[in-house]
């Protein structure tokens, strides 16, 4: 039973709760009227750009650049920052920083925030997320600011270094490519080793979570004194990346990366595998993306990044119990066990709760909003669907055509993506009753 606090509220419907009002308020902000460029934003749009800002999703029904003033952009950067690391951890940070005591309601809300397995150590976990995210973003920054500025001048370039390195590690997915073709994100530079790179390093690095930071920091390169979590992690990431590069070099080769050069054609599989995983960037066309692609890359953005990142998805853990656990049960073993250690039954139970929660919201927001929108194809509201629930923000250009019941429906996945969708379950519930009496068993048959 999860405790609480003492405005009533227990630390999952806190977490809830918070994020509700980092949106609205980003909503406000975005709704004046020197926010954008020419007209003021809608209160639809202002909250949709809100949402996928906090939820650091990327989907975007107006152009980041072309709609959105320097205020606007700013307020952006900062929803993403704040949604990216969370606001609980950046106000116990403040907090540390002035030399006020952390309650223990306090340390218990960072343990839910980061999904860590203890509650000792937080305070000195908070301290190594704020300082390992400002030298990565600014390592990132700084090296594509050298990039930038060539092209742009040095303010400018300075600009949108800082930016796109918050928002790649953030893996929020918001651009500012928009000055020369709407919506064109990092398609202009496919090519590019520094950009992709650089890129593709902030986003794995956000995804892989601060549990795992925390792990290799203690522990360097000693893989054998890594925690289960850490092991899982890496391994998973790793077969992913790859794993997905090669599928999409397979697909694509021949097809849309054809008028790549070889060195080309690597970076833009890579990138491809990396930024489906709840980034949002996208170095290629997405709207031309083969079947094959597209599937692949639905699959990749379920999953999504690991526990306690910046990253969604139902998470990189889930999957590795589940398919292990599947393999064992197929192999008339008992039980789950990985890197011969056995994981308890209620972590496979959790598993396939969010997996279940995740696609049962999937597929009901998909015949909602194509019965409303026939005119949609069903594997472009698919895309964008799986896109909006893991929090990734790749688009095939459905999401200036959706009406706005369908977006309010794309808000609500987004949300549900950034805070859990069993958070946002669990947030409903009092608390766990056991029932006094249990019915006896009964057998049916399954499969």
């Amino acid at each position: 039973m999860k405790k609480r606090r003492r405005n009533g509220l227990t630390q999952i419907q806190s977490i809830a709760a918070g994020f509700f009002l980092i949106i609205m308020a980003g909503t406000i902000l975005l709704m004046l009227p020197f926010a954008a460029r020419k007209t003021p934003a809608t209160f639809l749009e202002a909250l949709f750009t809100a949402t996928s800002a906090t939820c650091v999703t990327g989907l975007v029904v107006a152009d980041t650049f072309q709609k959105w003033s320097l205020f606007g952009q700013l307020v952006i950067l900062g929803l993403l920052q704040v949604g990216g690391l969370g606001f609980m951890t950046i106000g116990v940070f403040f907090s540390i920083y002035i030399r006020r005591k952390i309650s223990l309601r306090e340390r218990e809300l960072l343990q839910e925030s980061f999904n860590t397995l203890h509650l000792a150590g937080v305070v000195r976990l908070t301290k190594l997320i704020v300082k390992g995210t400002l030298l990565i973003e600014g390592t990132g920054a700084l090296l594509l600011s050298l990039r930038f500025i060539p092209q742009m001048g040095f303010l400018k370039g300075c600009y949108f270094g800082v930016f796109h390195a918050v928002s790649a590690f953030c893996n929020g997915g918001f651009d500012l490519m928009g000055e020369k073709e709407a919506y064109a994100s990092l398609t202009g530079y496919v090519e590019d080793p520094i950009v992709n790179v650089v890129i593709m390093l902030l986003i794995v690095t956000g995804g892989i979570g601060f549990i795992v930071w925390q792990d290799i920091c203690e522990h360097g390169l000693h893989v054998k004194k890594y925690l289960l979590h850490t092991k899982i992690v890496l391994l998973m990431t790793a077969l992913l990346i790859f794993g997905g590069g090669a599928l999409f070099w397979v697909f694509e080769r021949k097809a849309l990366f054809a008028s790549l050069s070889p060195g080309g054609r690597v970076l833009a599989s890579l990138f491809s595998a990396v930024t489906a995983r709840t980034a949002g960037f996208n170095t290629v066309d997405t709207g031309a993306l083969g079947s094959g692609s597209r599937l692949l890359t639905i699959i990749l953005m379920f999953i999504g990044g690991s526990p306690g990142s910046t990253a969604g998805g139902i998470k990189t853990t889930t999957v590795a119990v589940l398919i292990m656990y599947t393999w064992n049960s197929l192999r008339s073993k008992s039980g789950c066990n990985i890197f011969e250690r056995r994981i308890p039954d209620d972590v496979v139970s959790k598993s396939a709760m969010v997996l279940m929660l995740n696609l049962g919201m999937s597929l009901a927001a998909g015949v909602a909003i194509c019965g409303m929108q026939p005119e949609l194809s069903m594997d472009s509201v698919a895309f964008e669907i799986s896109s909006a629930i893991a929090t990734v923000g790749m688009t095939t250009g459905i999401t200036r055509s959706l009406n706005a019941v369908s977006k309010c429906i794309v808000i609500f996945l987004m949300y549900c993506g950034r805070i859990g969708s069993m958070t946002f379950a669990l947030s409903f519930l009092q608390k766990k009753k056991t029932e006094p009496v249990q019915y006896p068993t009964g057998r049916i048959t399954v499969g």
